[in-house]
């Protein structure tokens, strides 16, 4: 069974512009039999990352602070595909941050190459994350505005040595909960990418589109 687990980053949680694309991408992961766990970054009782590199070093893949994280790494390691879901927030959340500079100690900095003219690492042994799909979502019309917070997630992806499956990109988010069926077929789209991640192994890039699919016109937007 592959296990997924999501972090949503948005300080709004569940009533966020974020939480309905991702809440639709992983029920289509359900019915396609995945196993889901959503974790929500401002809930973590988790402190920043110091930046002292023991877990780089003489303490391998071991965190010196003991908070929330260490019941969190765990579950992260057992995941096969993590979710990260991310709102723009010039650029990201600072709970969202957080948590990914937290993820060192899953890093095995002894197995580091290059790769294309990078130098990049690997998961540490017994990490089982091979995918990592971002959901995103912006106020502002266009999907560029998410451009930041793909580069960081693909990023990430890259540096772990970790297959980057895509990103699911919400512009103008807000416009969602206006309903109907143009934001009927985004979540319809979510749901799709979230069941050819699991049965298939990889998103299809007009499902992916379809999720970023304007609702208005950038005239119209402008107008408010």
């Amino acid at each position: 069974m592959t296990r997924i687990v999501a972090v949503n980053g948005s300080p709004k949680m569940e009533k966020g512009n974020t939480e309905p694309i991702l809440r639709a991408f992983l029920d289509g992961a359900r019915d396609a039999g995945a196993e889901v766990e959503v974790l929500y970054a401002k809930r973590m009782k988790i402190e920043p990352c110091r930046g002292e590199f023991q877990c780089w070093g003489s303490k391998p893949g071991e965190c010196v602070i003991k908070d929330e994280m260490q019941s969190i790494y765990p579950v992260l390691k057992r995941a096969d595909i993590l979710v990260l879901a991310i709102p723009v927030y010039a650029p990201l959340p600072g709970e969202m941050q957080t948590f990914l500079n937290r993820l060192m100690p899953l890093v095995d900095a002894s197995s580091l190459s290059i790769k294309d003219g990078r130098t990049r690492a690997r998961p540490r042994a017994g990490v089982r994350i091979s995918k990592i799909v971002l959901v995103s979502s912006a106020g502002w019309w266009e999907k560029e505005n998410m451009d930041t917070v793909v580069r960081v997630a693909s990023e990430l992806a890259e540096n772990m040595d970790i297959e980057f499956s895509g990103a699911l990109l919400r512009p103008h988010s807000d416009l969602l909960e206006r309903g109907g069926p143009k934001v009927d077929k985004v979540l319809r789209s979510a749901r799709e990418c979230g069941q050819a991640l699991v049965k298939n192994g990889k998103m299809s890039k007009a499902t992916l589109e379809a999720v970023a699919a304007p609702l208005i016109g950038r005239e119209e937007w402008m107008k408010g």
